[in-house]
């Protein structure tokens, strides 16, 4: 049962009297993307109050840090008088001397609009809440509520998942609620719809039209329908409110971040000239996040760390799984056809299973890597081609793999999924991977269970996608006749030379013919490149399997090599009716069930 919002707020306010944290922020310096930020600490109990700035932020698993972008921080007491503050590490600040209450202020820079970072300028303030506000580790249990001073001037309002309690004021019930809680402050459109008693809405900041907002929400209602039917229900958000929080802006950076009860949306891409489809794919992603990840979640994830990365083995479900239903829920809802859908499956298929990595780690290794690659920096190089599968990827043709497997026994994911929800994420018990192998095996049986994850969950083995595919009708086809060089190679505008950009993956044939990243290939055999020619139509004059001198420098210096190409271990996925096959009667019905298509 909910309890009505006005008296969550009663309840609140009686609880947390003289308890409640409070922040403001205004704007007046957009411009210069400059926020000034104050907030109050009273009825401290301890000498020394910590405040920090967070290193983390929910949803992404590495390291990112917020505090090089707070200056000119200053803290009082309740009466205005300044406070001694030291600097214990570079995230921290230490107030002491205070008279029970500490005020601070400080000034933010934030100029970076996506799913992580805080962007400020004069189309909108873009706020991370980890990325702006600093906050008392031993205060998290308390009450808090901001007031976002808006800038009237240019028509701002208040998007997020805050409850309101008046005017431009939001209550968080504590710290974790607070930080999962994106805002957007713009002159935007807002949109909703009822589906079971709950409010689903869309906040969008674009440059676009009224028709062109309209015909986008009438594609983010059918995208939220189809993913409702996966797992047979809502969840139950708090507030009874789910927000799509959505800037489709030049000066945004492309992302999509799950939270609670919203989700971050951002990309470069209007909604027109094809912008319209191309930012669905975020919001299938995002959304079906509301049940996994963000109630089905990882036992591995709680609680979430603030101060430093959180490291998880089960994201090959978490974002895998996820990944894989992002395109077909776009599918079934008809915003893509089933054509687009299958010869779509080959991108991730082609990069995970023609990976060198699974020699290293399985799907559980690979999301541990995640505080490596998730939106992380480093200046080092790294081996990424030949180390790394994306655990998005990795995760999405394993539950490819799944789905046609257990639609070969009369079963199907959308069950299993349903099963995972009711057991775990419905009553928001956080699960290990083990739990995932209980339930498959409870779902398909113990021998089907047992299978798939020893072999492609703790091991790295491949599926026998063919067979798979066929009873679908889909053929799953590789690409023999290309030549395979192994390396991405940028060639030059006069197209007289060819740059190796990136490592080359082991047992390829510029691996093997000692090639690494940096070379520059003059020519092969002594033949030219012709300008605007591609790498890949150059090596296609040659033949498979004949041994080419490759003539390169490195580092300044002019060397030789000899290289055999071999064929291209890619692959095409097409419906067999596009190739000289023709699909059965019980074909068509199984990829109608799977596709759910008309």
């Amino acid at each position: 049962m909910k309890i009505p919002f006005t008296l969550l707020i009663l309840f609140y306010s009686c609880l947390a009297l003289g308890q409640t944290n409070t922040y403001k922020i205004s704007f007046e310096n957009a411009v210069h993307h400059e926020a000034m930020i104050e907030a109050s600490f009273p009825n401290l109990s301890m000498d020394t109050i910590s405040l920090r700035m967070s290193r983390t932020s929910p949803g992404r698993y590495a390291l990112h840090e917020f505090a090089k972008n707070v200056y000119g921080f200053k803290a009082t007491d309740g009466k205005g008088n300044p406070l001694t503050t030291s600097r214990p590490n570079p995230y921290e600040w230490e107030v002491t001397g205070h008279d029970g209450t500490v005020k601070i202020n400080y000034i933010l820079f934030a100029n970076r609009g996506d799913g992580t970072y805080s962007q400020i300028d004069e189309t909108h303030a873009h706020l991370n809440i980890p990325a702006t506000f600093m906050y008392a580790p031993a205060l998290s249990d308390r009450k808090i509520e901001v007031d976002f001073d808006v800038r009237e001037d240019l028509n701002w309002k208040v998007a997020t998942q805050l409850p309101l309690i008046s005017g431009t004021t939001y209550m968080a019930p504590n710290l974790y609620y607070f930080m999962d809680s994106p805002t957007e402050i713009s002159n935007f459109t807002l949109k909703s719809f009822e589906l079971d008693s709950q409010k689903i809405q869309l906040a969008l900041h674009h440059n676009g039209t009224e028709e062109e907002a309209d015909d986008y929400f009438e594609s983010v209602k059918k995208t939220v329908l189809a993913e409702k039917k996966v797992f047979g229900e809502l969840p139950d958000f708090d507030y009874d409110t789910y927000t799509f929080l959505a800037c489709y802006i030049p000066n945004a950076s492309g992302d999509g971040m799950e939270h609670r009860n919203s989700t971050i949306l951002t990309s470069t891409r209007s909604l027109a000239g094809g912008g319209m489809k191309g930012n669905l794919g975020t919001v299938s992603h995002e959304f079906f996040h509301a049940w996994n990840v963000e109630r089905i979640r990882p036992k591995s994830l709680e609680p979430f760390d603030f101060e430093a990365a959180d490291m998880s083995g089960a994201l090959w479900f978490a974002e895998g799984f996820t990944s894989y239903y992002t395109n077909l829920i776009l599918c079934r809802a008809g915003l893509i056809s089933p054509k687009e859908y299958v010869e779509g499956l080959a991108g991730n298929f082609n990069y995970v299973w023609t990976s060198p990595a699974r020699q290293f780690f399985n799907p559980i290794e690979m999301s541990y890597q995640a505080p490596f690659v998730d939106a992380a920096t480093s200046v080092d190089p790294v081996n990424r081609e030949n180390t790394f599968i994306s655990y998005y990827s990795y995760g999405s043709v394993l539950g490819l793999a799944l789905d046609l497997s257990l639609r070969e026994k009369g079963l199907n994911l959308d069950d299993y999924m349903k099963l995972v929800w009711r057991r775990h994420g419905k009553r928001e018990i956080p699960y290990a991977i083990e739990n995932l192998h209980k339930l498959l095996n409870e779902y398909a049986g113990k021998a089907f269970g047992d299978d798939f994850f020893n072999k492609y969950i703790y091991q790295s083995g491949m599926p026998n996608y063919a067979t798979l595919f066929e009873s679908m009708g889909v053929v799953l086809k590789q690409k023999k006749e290309n030549p395979y060089f192994g390396a991405f190679v940028s060639v030059n505008n006069e197209a007289t030379e060819g740059t190796i950009a990136g490592n080359p993956k082991k047992g390829s044939s510029a691996y093997n013919a000692s090639l690494t990243k940096g070379d520059v290939i003059q020519n092969i055999n002594n033949i030219p490149f012709t300008p605007g020619q591609k790498f890949s139509d150059y090596l296609k004059q040659f033949t498979l399997g004949d041994s080419l001198e490759v003539n390169y420098s490195r580092f300044g210096n002019a060397k030789k090599t000899r290289l055999i190409l071999t064929p291209s271990p890619n692959y095409s996925i097409n419906l067999m009716e596009d190739t000289k096959k023709q699909p059965t009667e019980d074909m068509l019905k199984k990829r109608k069930e799977w596709l759910k298509s008309d």
